[in-house]
């Protein structure tokens, strides 16, 4: 029974959710020991992630929107803890557990508990670790001005219907980027550096990521004046976008821009004009799919 003990945090909105309820109670049916506690404020998750290392948990679960999955994934690399993580998408966009191919129920996101842990790959800059991806750009401040009245309206659709709204604020950012064999630098609109492959409720920006090859994928979209003149029919049907990425696969990047660039960090916000990127390679054992997409060695 020792390797079935499981701490289960989750976001304290999710309390009565009935799905989670009824999820708990099957997988305790099948043995499990599955420990319940809920996030409040700043700081609950890191508080909660010691004490599963302290009380010797085998497994702990997460579950909320893409910024709690952040938090515990943040948490559980700080203290390099022991236990593998299972993740429970419940909020709007779920990026990162989407692209993973993550089930959205949460009886079927908890049975991963029951297939092997993989080691996964996250990313960290200035201090802070990020599970899916950074965005900055356009992208990121449309992700952060996205009301959550709207989402809960249209769901990952409100944050196209943001974009389309708030056109007329579009600007473009200028930025050096360099890295290993790599450097770029020049106008862009969106700046995707992905562990994960979508954010923003669904917008895949780095198409190729992987979770477990020691790289982050670099997606620059950059804004000569014939994109920003067209941007608002690409964002609405996507036609054209793909070809206009510059892409990149590297263990680090660093970003320097003089005017400011906002990213967003899988939800959180984050301003700096000089940043640092780089991958924490094998720094967590998440149980995801066998045939996950974001594994390079499936199965």
């Amino acid at each position: 029974m020792k390797q079935h003990r499981t701490l289960f945090i989750l976001h304290g909105k999710q309390a009565m959710n009935e799905q989670v309820r009824a999820a708990v109670g099957a997988l305790r049916e099948r043995g499990w020991q599955l420990d319940v506690r809920l996030t409040w404020e700043a700081g609950d998750a890191a508080r909660l992630v010691n004490e599963a290392q302290a009380s010797g948990y085998r497994h702990v679960a997460a579950g909320g929107g893409d910024g709690t999955l952040r938090d515990v994934a943040e948490a559980m690399a700080r203290i390099a803890c022991q236990a593998s993580l299972v993740l429970v998408p419940l909020g709007t966009a779920n990026d990162f557990a989407r692209a993973a191919g993550v089930p959205l129920e949460p009886e079927q996101a908890l049975a991963l508990l029951e297939t092997p842990a993989q080691r996964i790959d996250l990313g960290q800059v200035g201090g802070q670790v990020f599970l899916n991806m950074a965005t900055g750009g356009f992208g990121s401040q449309v992700t952060a001005n996205t009301s959550e009245d709207l989402k809960k309206v249209l769901g990952a659709a409100a944050y196209l219907f943001t974009g389309l709204s708030r056109f007329s604020e579009l600007s473009a950012a200028t930025v050096d980027l360099h890295g290993p064999d790599f450097h770029w630098r020049g106008d862009l609109l969106a700046l995707g550096i992905g562990n994960g492959r979508q954010a923003g409720g669904g917008h895949v920006l780095c198409p190729q990521a992987q979770v477990d090859d020691g790289l982050l994928d670099i997606s620059i979209l950059p804004a000569p004046q014939e994109v920003v003149g067209t941007l608002r029919s690409l964002l609405s049907d996507g036609l054209g976008l793909e070809n206009m990425f510059v892409r990149a696969r590297l263990p680090w990047v660093e970003i320097k821009s003089a005017q400011g660039l906002d990213i967003n960090l899988d939800g959180e916000p984050l301003q700096s004009d000089s940043l640092r990127f780089e991958v924490l390679a094998g720094a967590l054992r998440v149980h995801l799919p066998a045939d996950s997409p974001l594994l390079s060695r499936r199965g």
